[in-house]
């Protein structure tokens, strides 16, 4: 009765035996009149326009339904259909698969062509062998796992987007035949090695049969994942070990730094700084008037520094150093795999990237007396030291010259340079095209010469860029300017005693070969005349402005100097009244130099006048001058 254009089923009273019914292409728009025919075993409505799947209720023995191409919402009214074997819905309007987790007995299920967008509620289907789910929205996939007979799924055309939404079609051990072409799924490059390493009884995909060369290089594809996951484990605790050490080091370096403090003396602010101090000088900013002596070491360790200080110098110190926090180094993050861990604890790491080497703590120090090889140690370029006082670097500059001939640019960050002759320590390294000293953690950076004293004690080094700003002419001669004259009256007026005690044991031999005049004795070798030579190149009075490191002030030959000089206790003081007294004469000097500038054009036009003056009558003048000649004789 297919093709008739009934608009309703036909009332079939005498036929309460019929088993087939095929209604297909008509218009039907509901299911009626079919109550009584208790023993239909397959009913055909396909291609109507039913809108709802009320009427069949009674057809307990029905095994085969055809509704596909209608126009139905909700599958329902399937409560006493157990028999059911086929069910098609195809082409329909559902949106949802529900109440069809009572059919034991059905084997194929056709949803194709619906607006399904999740695969799911089908726990208890347990004879079903084929699920056809084409042209739908689904996204996920669920359940497919619990359906014991399943062998064939189609999946095509739908919105299946990553392998991890087909999770679940590993654990099924029965499925034989999946299609899932013409998801986003399958634009994947090892999109085949995937599904067959998820899905390993698979005979079919995409309609396509399994070859044992497919199997192959799906095993190969297998053990590449599992290598790359377990390389990706290992980077993620990686990363998580250095995120640890980098907190644990900050967090031992603020430790460290509130015992470096000292609080404030003579009942001085808190806000004072020493720019805004009413006894602020030159020599002040220069950070030499305040410089204590060799011999009183600042380094103090957590456990025996003095007392915490107070609250106010604590947040005043955090709210100078993380106001104007710089952005952390560009290499910090290490996602990269070229990157090498040298060194890693509980609160310090060491670590290569390329051309630059990291530091953060003060066990990270440990890297640099590691066996380096030649080529390895020629491509450090760039060393970054952070959470590490500037006082546990010293003694590793020289060393750093030695190991790192190609280095050109250090940056401090958090090291707590503090001082102006804490800079002069940069000297000992072989050159330096760059400085960076970031204002976090060292404030040094917050007095006003600092970069000027940088660029005059460095000045050997011709320096390019200190803190990304590059160093001009200008700020040469203005450097000079300002410590020339101090340096050039330390170099002259210092005894030599107290130029051996004040000069880094690298100077000493050298300053020793000038003072005993053997500057130009024949018979020197190169390394002797290019070390002596790079004090006449850096210049004394620029060596002067040094910062000793322990090693060097705990030589037998300065304390020796040392103890025949002054004693211990008058150190101090001796210097402090030393170093006003260079003050004193620079400030002279300075001032009698631009006095004389001043004064020096009448000077000279007096000076013509008066010899124009005598010349004026020559015999005169040659007479009086034969007379001065014979008086010396």
């Amino acid at each position: 009765m297919d093709r008739h254009c009934l608009e309703e089923c036909p009332q079939l009273g005498n036929m309460d035996e019929l088993q087939f019914l095929n209604l297909q292409h008509n218009l039907i728009t509901a299911i009626q009149h079919l109550s009584h025919l208790q023993q239909l075993v397959f009913l055909n409505l396909y291609d109507n326009h039913i809108s709802e799947m009320s009427g069949i209720e009674t057809l307990g023995c029905l095994r085969i339904l055809m509704l596909g191409k209608n126009r139905i919402h909700k599958i329902c009214c399937l409560e006493s259909l157990y028999k059911l074997n086929i069910l098609d819905l195809h082409d329909n309007q559902i949106c949802m698969i529900e109440n069809v987790s009572h059919l034991s007995e059905l084997r194929v299920l056709n949803l194709a062509g619906n607006s399904i967008s999740s695969v799911e509620n089908l726990q208890g289907l347990d004879c079903l062998s084929e699920l056809n789910m084409r042209h739908n929205c689904i996204s996920v996939v669920t359940e497919v796992d619990r359906l014991p007979c399943l062998q064939r799924l189609f999946l095509s055309c739908n919105n299946i987007t990553s392998f991890d939404q087909l999770a679940c079609l590993g654990q099924s051990r029965s499925l034989s035949e999946l299609t899932l072409d013409e998801n986003p799924v399958a634009l994947e490059t090892w999109y085949k090695q995937a599904v067959l390493r998820c899905v390993l009884h698979l005979r079919q995909l995409d309609m396509k049969r399994i070859t044992d060369e497919d199997r192959r290089m799906a095993g190969v594809q297998a053990r590449k994942e599992e290598e790359k996951k377990r390389e990706s484990h290992k980077q993620t605790i990686h990363k998580e070990k250095r995120r640890l050490a980098i907190r644990n080091a900050a967090q031992q370096w603020e430790g460290v730094r509130a015992c470096l403090e000292l609080p404030p003396t003579n009942g001085a602010k808190d806000d004072v700084s020493p720019e805004n101090s009413p006894t602020h000088s030159s020599a002040q900013t220069n950070g030499l008037a305040q410089e204590p002596s060799p011999d009183e070491p600042r380094r103090v360790s957590p456990g025996s520094g003095p007392d915490r200080p107070s609250g106010g110098m604590e947040s005043r110190f955090r709210a100078n150093s993380r106001a104007n926090s710089p952005r952390e180094p560009k290499l910090v993050d290490t996602g990269s795999s070229s990157v090498q861990s040298l060194s890693l604890s509980d609160s310090h790491l060491a670590e290569l990237d390329g051309d630059t080497l990291r530091l953060f703590g003060l066990g990270a120090l440990e890297a640099l007396e590691r066996g380096w090889g030649v080529q390895t140690a020629g491509a450090v370029c760039v060393i970054t030291f952070r959470y590490i006082n500037f006082d546990a670097i010293v003694p590793t500059l020289p060393r750093i010259r030695v190991k790192f001939p190609n280095l050109s640019h250090l940056i401090f960050l958090d090291t707590n340079i503090s001082r102006l002759p804490q800079l002069a320590a940069l000297s000992q390294v072989r050159r330096l095209d760059q400085l960076t000293i970031h204002p976090e953690g060292n404030p040094v950076v917050s007095l006003a010469l600092w970069r000027s004293f940088v660029i005059y004690r460095l000045h050997h080094f011709n320096l390019q860029r200190i803190n990304g700003q590059e160093v001009t002419m200008n700020d040469v001669i203005a450097a000079e300017r300002v410590f020339g004259s101090l340096g050039h009256i330390a170099a002259t007026e210092t005894p030599r005693c107290r130029l051996l005690l004040l000069l880094e044991e690298s100077r000493k031999r050298q300053l020793q070969f000038l003072l005993d005049g053997r500057g130009r004795r024949a018979g020197l070798s190169p390394e002797e005349r290019r070390d002596n030579g790079k004090l006449l190149g850096e210049g004394l009075s620029r060596a002067l402005f040094n910062y000793p490191s322990r090693d060097s002030a705990e030589s037998p030959e300065v304390t020796f100097l040392l103890e025949r000089t002054v004693e211990s206790s008058e150190h101090a003081a001796f210097m402090e009244q030393y170093l006003q007294e260079l003050v004193q004469r620079a400030s002279e000097t300075n001032l009698k130099g631009e006095a004389l500038h001043k004064l020096w054009p009448s000077m000279f036009a007096e000076m013509v006048r008066d010899c124009v003056l005598e010349m004026r009558d020559r015999a005169a003048f040659r007479q009086v001058s034969l007379a001065k000649l014979s008086e010396t004789k």
